[in-house]
């Protein structure tokens, strides 16, 4: 009876194994889009020239919207003590809507604003004089969290951005989201916020509650 011969062991040809992979690699690599953080999207001012004094720019207290924030996240809004931002951006519009006493700017600006803008201005003698007068000032200690700082800063930029965008028929986000690419987004973004630049200063943090 004649013996079947075994079968030598098959071996698999690996060497093409690593060709496939990198080949896969570099598809991988050139096809997956990358998500950016792009951060908060801020100009900041020029350096100043070391060999000039700063200007001296007088401000009345009243056109000063001042949040403070300590080591311990709590706030002070206008001298008031609160837990919570909660309501800072209504209030911010309230104040940078204000026209208690307006300089010739500010009544231009306002024949300018559309009638359901100029239905949300407001008068009070001991707010702001007019938009082009408004700062809101944010102030915070270096133990202040990061989280809070950005809360409050998003809060009072949500505040312009509603006002810029009722000048032009939007909402905060839709305005938010116009990116400028084209003559007409470009058109709609400058006619929002036309003579009402948005005023938001960062103090430098005082030293207390971090190192």
């Amino acid at each position: 009876m004649a013996r079947s011969k075994g079968r030598g062991s098959q071996e698999v040809n690996a060497g093409s194994m690593a060709d496939i992979a990198f080949l896969l690699l570099i598809f991988f690599l050139v096809t997956t889009t990358m998500a950016s953080d792009k951060g908060i999207l801020n100009i900041l001012p020029p350096k100043l020239d070391p060999n000039v004094p700063p200007p001296d720019i007088q401000k009345n207290e009243r056109n000063i919207y001042t949040i403070l924030i300590n080591a311990n996240d709590d706030l002070l809004v206008e001298g008031e003590y609160r837990r919570s931002p909660d309501g800072l951006d209504k209030e911010i519009k309230e104040f940078v809507l204000n026209f208690g006493a307006p300089t010739e700017k500010g009544v231009a600006l306002y024949n300018t604003l559309p009638a359901t803008v100029q239905a949300q201005a407001l008068r009070r003698p001991e707010s702001s004089d007019d938009p082009t007068e408004a700062v809101v000032s944010i102030k915070t200690n270096r133990g202040t969290s990061y989280e809070l700082f950005l809360e409050v800063f998003d809060l009072a930029k949500k505040a312009y951005f509603e006002i810029y965008g009722e000048r032009v028929g939007l909402t905060a986000e839709e305005y938010r989201k116009l990116t400028g690419d084209d003559d007409a987004t470009q058109a709609l973004l400058d006619r929002g916020k036309e003579n009402l630049p948005m005023a938001i200063s960062i103090a430098e943090p005082d030293k207390i509650g971090g190192n």
